[in-house]
């Protein structure tokens, strides 16, 4: 069953990728695709002192999730697992630290957004992790979890499923943690 579910993302993926409007960073490997986006939440105060308002430009991380199960799916450990995405994320990150760096509209973004059930060390790499407030989009985004949490895991419970939530780290946090140059 999680072979099938697993093919199937991998043919649904590229009409995914279309019509999100993704861009891929410029290193092929980097697990992230990303895209420029207005807010559209509550306002946030992140833990650098960084202010995110309604229509302030962000850009937005998507996992490239196909991939990511593709290379989880021979580990069978969750903290192993965790490990690995984690390892991936900060190898991925100072490519779109470079991409926001080199930006036209470089002085206008203010930081980069996701969202994710895997919360998981998110702190410890640099990432505010704030709940989603509205009960119905957050219910929206934990379905379209659910899928790929029924394909990574071995032992799938939908009870046990944690609500997604949003990540953020300003611009300036992500070039000190994150800066090639």
């Amino acid at each position: 069953m999680r072979r099938i579910l697993l093919q199937l993302g991998t043919f649904i993926d590229p009409l995914y990728f279309r019509c999100t409007r993704l861009e891929y960073l410029a290193d092929p490997t980097n697990i992230f695709r990303i895209r420029l986006n207005r807010y559209k939440g509550r306002e946030v105060i992140l833990s650098d002192g960084t202010n995110i308002k309604k229509n302030d430009l962000l850009v937005k991380i998507h996992f490239h999730n196909v991939r990511l199960l593709k290379e989880l799916k021979d580990i069978s450990n969750e903290i192993q697992k965790v490990k690995r995405i984690i390892k991936e994320v900060q190898r991925s990150l100072p490519g779109v630290e470079e991409y926001i760096r080199q930006h036209k509209n470089f002085d206008e973004i203010k930081g980069i957004i996701g969202i994710t059930s895997l919360c998981s060390g998110s702190q410890r790499i640099g990432f505010d992790t704030i709940a989603i407030p509205l009960p119905v989009y957050r219910w929206l985004k934990w379905s379209t979890c659910l899928p790929i949490m029924m394909v990574s895991k071995k032992h799938f419970s939908i009870m046990k499923q944690p609500a997604p939530k949003y990540l953020f780290m300003s611009k300036n946090k992500l070039s000190q943690l994150y800066g090639t140059q």
